[in-house]
């Protein structure tokens, strides 16, 4: 419990007005609850013992009283805290989202989606249940225990003895519970995050699913991963169920005693009636801020584990890190001697490129033989292991992100679709400038089926673009790409869904462009890159041969043979 008050309290300093608001809330309910047990000795010994009519008068007025004072500050205590609590986790959930896209492609590419997806709402759906919820509660019911204590201390020690050494046997077994809770936490939580991320895969995938009939193949997966979650859930459920049981058997044995010798004291006239049924009252409420005590103690074992799962995202820091130059423009780019290494693969192996604004340069050669791995470092999704990537005369890793990004726009072969507008997907991260979108589209030749639209560009896209075909979603994106107005242009396999005729404007579109920017073309279809400036045939992560395509078929062996292929 104390950890978890150790990481929320850097949070919790922001709310000082919130919380000062929240205590007067609590210190209201704790105190109108010890003063409604404290109204039976007067209710007892002056009116029905003592027939006292003046007392009887004003008894209601002061029950009405102290329940509305308890009742005010439950109302005051209960908003603050929740609104504490919820901003909170706002505020995590804001700073989670933003740090794990910063960090690097290698981490993201090595996590599954759906276990990211559950760390950032399952995880902090169980740490909100703490900060809105059993935090506040931790706080209300220990005032309630604070002045309930002292108040049947007060009424009578010898009593309050009995009972307050007996309650803490219940620790005990209280504690090895909650232990099991957390492991149980832990591991329920990891199963929830499989379930997920199988929910995530399935539907991703639908169409591979469906066009194979393999729905009941990725049922019974999808049914092991939540019957495993189901017996972890039942797991901590039962758990769970021994804490009230434990607590109420041992809670039992300390009232019982309490009432047994008070009410010894009563018939031998060393305490009033009034005096005794006071003490019991507050005994009884004092039990039950104890068993929800005990239950939240309980439950937190649940949102420690979530917290140190949130904790270890935030932990995780990006070795890619931006620079401090702003770059204003892209006039060159060369590779000196540049090696790309993931994990002990060798991606890339002593690359040369000399690249000229101006120029297109094709990339080509068998898959897996490193094109993608040369646009990468170009993105800065990764850094070279060796050698270094200039930019103009300076090192690419000299320059900030977000100036290196603005100059580079990158069409990969999967296209991008967000569930927004054509306009606000063109101009994705910029400001919506019709007149320039409409422009970008007529250039990446959109702009026909665009205008047929009953919307046009204000028409809203499906998720991951579903409403149009795969010629127009590529489209759309490379018109994003042309929006930008960028020095630097990386083309991988983006016309690879268009017809020929449509391929065949962009070309020329492209070529009318190729004097603004540097030009990087990934291709199979080697008819796309018969005008490029230099070709590049990659094998093995090295660059087997260079030069422009008839050249290339003159003689690279290599290109002959990718030709042949193609």
């Amino acid at each position: 419990m104390k950890q978890l008050f150790i990481y929320f309290l850097p949070y919790m300093k922001a709310y000082k007005k919130e919380f000062v608001f929240a205590i007067l809330g609590m210190i209201a309910v704790a105190a109108g609850t010890t003063a409604s047990a404290h109204l039976l000795k007067p209710v007892l010994d002056e009116v029905f013992i003592n027939k006292d009519r003046e007392m009887l008068v004003l008894i209601p007025f002061a029950i009405v009283a102290v329940f509305f004072v308890k009742s005010l500050g439950k109302y005051v205590q209960t908003y603050y805290t929740i609104y504490i609590g919820n901003d909170i986790v706002r505020k995590i959930r804001n700073r989670l989202s933003e740090h794990l896209m910063y960090q690097d492609m290698a981490y993201l590419n090595s996590m599954r989606n759906g276990e990211l997806l559950s760390r950032t709402t399952n995880d902090i759906a169980r740490i909100q249940n703490v900060v809105s919820r059993l935090i506040p509660n931790v706080l209300i019911n220990a005032m309630l225990i604070v002045s309930l204590t002292g108040y049947v201390i007060y009424q009578n020690p010898k009593l309050a003895f009995y009972f307050l050494v007996v309650m803490p046997l219940a620790l005990f077994p209280l504690q090895m519970l909650a232990k099991r809770m957390k492991k149980y936490s832990t591991r329920s939580q990891e199963s929830a995050a499989d379930l997920t991320a199988r929910l995530t895969e399935i539907f991703n995938n639908i169409e591979i699913i469906k066009s194979n009939s393999s729905q009941q193949f990725e049922q019974q997966k999808f049914s092991d991963e939540n019957m495993n979650f189901f017996k972890l859930s039942m797991k901590q459920s039962k758990t769970n169920a021994l804490v009230s049981p434990v607590l109420e058997f041992f809670g039992s044995i300390a009232i019982a005693v309490a009432i047994y010798i008070g009410a010894n004291e009563v018939i031998d006239g060393d305490m009033t009636v009034g005096s005794f049924f006071a003490f019991v009252t507050a005994l009884f409420m004092l039990y039950d801020p104890i068993k929800k005590f005990s239950n939240i103690h309980n439950q937190m074992q649940d949102a420690i584990a979530a917290t140190e799962r949130i904790d270890e995202l935030f932990q995780r820091e990006p070795a890619i890190v931006s620079g401090t130059k702003v770059l204003e423009q892209i006039e060159r780019i060369r590779f000196e001697d540049v090696s790309l290494q993931y994990e002990d693969k060798v991606a890339l192996s002593h690359i040369n490129i000399d690249a000229q604004k101006g120029k297109v340069y094709a990339l080509v050669g068998d898959s897996g033989a490193g094109k993608s791995s040369l646009v990468n470092l170009l993105v800065r999704f990764y850094d070279a292991t060796s050698g270094t990537l200039y930019v103009n005369e300076s090192d690419i890793r000299d320059y900030t992100l977000d100036s290196l990004h603005r100059k580079i726009a990158f069409v990969t072969q999967r296209i991008f679709i967000f569930q927004d507008t054509i306009a606000r997907n063109v101009a994705y991260g910029e400001p919506v400038d019709e007149a320039r979108v409409i422009e970008a589209l007529k250039r990446a030749y959109a702009w026909d089926f665009v205008e047929a639209l009953s919307e046009g560009i204000e028409t809203v896209l499906d998720e991951f673009g579903t409403n149009l075909s795969g010629g127009q979603r590529q489209r759309i994106a490379l018109a994003r790409a042309l929006y930008k107005d960028p020095d630097v242009l990386i083309l991988d396999e983006a016309t690879s869904a268009l017809d020929n005729k449509s391929e065949a404007a962009i070309q020329k579109a492209l070529e009318a462009l190729k004097g603004e920017m540097i030009t990087f073309i990934v291709a199979h279809r080697l008819t796309t890159i018969e005008h490029a400036d230099e070709i590049l045939v990659f094998k093995e992560g090295s660059i087997a041969s260079r030069g422009t395509y008839s050249e290339l078929l003159e003689n690279s062996k290599e290109f002959r043979k990718l030709a042949k292929q193609a």
